[in-house]
């Protein structure tokens, strides 16, 4: 089976909810809770140690009702069956998604090409556990016997902002291990760490599916140059590891067999960290750790695919953005972690769901006349309440925000953290409500200031108010909870592709320029700039002049 193919503007639903925004485009969400005194439980709904209140949103039971109907009318229900059973819904690229199946248990089965491919996931997650255990206690040693303090990862895109943002946010659980990521081809990047790092105590994990990536390779192949200043050629064998499917060309790099790493043709790039492209998580944090990350993910997943729609975390949240992105004509989304843990949270969904959402032609192959995709952006607070929240409370711009914090606090300290959920409640309180003419010269009149000056300054400290706004009010940061979360916003990207009726599993957009790039350094290499536009034969040329 394959995704349906229903244009989600033919359906009924969709015609209904263009009628239904014309009474909703003006509401105001205070005067909902007016109306309604039991708002803020119907639209909440707690799961396991997860509470996602989702009241403060321009909706009505109305409106959820029909996004919901527009949920089942472009058969959701249907492509998540494909989704988790194996189905080729990777289209273009003629593959299935299946890095669900990475976090699912011994028992199940799951099967792509016709085979269950459980029993080989196991097999790998038992390679990661015994390969993580040596390095953690020091089994495995280096090159002059020494135990390995620093793991280097060497990827890009999925290979590095996932791993990254885990061991980021999990730093709390870490073990004694450094953990650095080169991503960059910038040369500068690989350098600076190059510097922190002792060759004979440090552990480089190569990540590439096709080990062909420009930058990674490059970044390899700079990194065993610097190690191999310190070492012999046989040395690298004992430093390097790979995960890749090509063999061949991860041994003829210097890898022993048993040091590779095996990955599918399932699992797209964005949404490997589950796979064995965690190493460098489980080398972090311990496997046992990471075992939770998956434990986590496999339960948001068995919610996912039971919860009806209107219980469904992944559905509400993507059919509320939805809503705004096609009916308000919203263009982006901001994600607000009230944790620095999650300091890399934000820059990871922005791979995940751009490079999943951001097409422009169907599943049928036709050009979209709707918008898809939102831009994705944010910063921990309270770090961001003292940068852009000033325009998402007085900008021009209608900008849904989600606001993501944990109860408790890991370190223990009591005072900080009612400092810090005591500003994540009330932004989006603030957000809500905002601040009347009224209240604003109500509020100057009582600090005794000059009728001119009230009147001059009044405007500015008027809010409009009336944001929307999604609170997932988490118990811990804790590697379960996050798994349960980074699952959530994988499976909300999912409905949201369904609906807009767009293949989110392929990203041929990043390849244009990759395509290009190779053409220029050969200009660059042969100072040959002809055949080019005029703006990028100046640019080449300025570049030649300087270097």
């Amino acid at each position: 089976m394959t995704l349906p193919k229903i244009d989600p503007t033919s359906t009924i639903a969709w015609k209904k909810l263009q009628e239904h925004f014309q009474s909703m485009k003006n509401v105001k969400m205070i005067d909902l809770f007016e109306k309604d005194s039991s708002r803020a439980d119907k639209f909440t709904h707690q799961w396991e140690d997860f509470y996602v209140d989702f009241s403060k949103n321009r909706i009505t039971d109305e409106t959820l009702s029909l996004l919901v109907e527009l949920a089942k009318e472009v058969k959701l229900k249907e492509a998540i069956d494909s989704y988790f059973s194996g189905d080729i819904i990777n289209e273009t690229e003629h593959r299935a998604v299946l890095h669900t199946a990475l976090r699912a248990s011994e028992k199940e089965n799951i099967y792509a090409n016709g085979k269950n491919i459980v029993p080989e996931i196991i097999e790998v997650k038992k390679k990661i556990e015994i390969f993580t255990n040596q390095i953690v206690s020091g089994s495995k040693k280096g090159f002059s016997g020494k135990a390995f303090t620093d793991v280097v990862n060497i990827g890009i895109g999925g290979s590095d902002l996932g791993p990254s943002m885990v061991v980021s946010s999990l730093e709390f659980y870490k073990n004694h291990l450094n953990t650095h990521f080169v991503s960059n081809i910038d040369g500068d990047h690989v350098n600076e760490i190059l510097k922190k790092l002792n060759p004979e105590t440090t552990l480089f994990v190569i990540v590439s599916k096709t080990f062909s990536t420009q930058e990674t390779l490059t970044n390899a192949n700079t990194i065993k140059d610097w190690f191999l200043q310190f070492a012999k050629q046989e040395d690298v064998s004992k430093h390097f590891v790979a995960v890749s499917t090509n063999i061949e060309k991860v041994k003829d790099f210097g890898i022993d067999q048993e040091n590779i790493f095996p990955i599918w043709d399932w699992v797209g790039g964005r949404f490997s960290l589950w796979s064995a492209v965690g190493l460098s998580i489980s080398l972090s944090i311990g496997f046992d750790n990471f075992s939770k990350l998956l434990l986590g993910a496999n339960k948001m997943d068995a919610h996912f695919k039971s919860e009806a729609f209107d219980k469904n975390l992944p559905v509400v949240l993507a059919l509320i953005s939805v809503w705004y992105n096609n009916f308000y004509k919203t263009e982006t989304e901001a994600i607000i972690p009230y944790s620095q843990y999650l300091n890399k949270f934000s820059a990871y969904l922005q791979q995940s769901i751009m490079e999943s959402n951001g097409k422009s032609v169907d599943r049928n192959g036709h050009a979209i006349t709707y918008q898809t995709g939102n831009v994705i952006w944010g910063t921990p607070g309270t770090n961001s309440q003292h940068a852009f929240f000033q325009l998402i409370h007085q900008g021009t711009k209608l900008i849904p925000a989600d606001f993501i914090g944990f109860a408790e606090s890991l370190h223990g300290n009591k005072e900080h953290q009612d400092k810090l959920i005591s500003n994540f409640i009330a932004q989006t309180e603030a957000l809500l409500k905002g601040k009347s003419k009224e209240d604003v010269l109500k509020e100057l009149q009582g600090q005794n200031i000059a009728l001119e000056e009230i009147n001059r300054v009044l405007p500015y400290k008027v809010f409009e108010g009336n944001k929307p706004t999604n609170t997932i009010f988490i118990k811990r940061l804790t590697p379960e909870s996050l798994g349960k979360l980074i699952a959530l916003y994988e499976h909300k990207i999912f409905v949201q592709g369904v609906i807009w009726n767009i293949f989110s599993f392929d990203q041929f957009g990043v390849e244009l320029g990759k395509q290009l790039a190779g053409n220029i350094l050969e200009k660059i290499k042969n100072n040959t700039f002809s055949n080019l536009d005029a703006s990028t034969s100046n640019l080449l040329h300025y570049y030649n002049k300087l270097t």
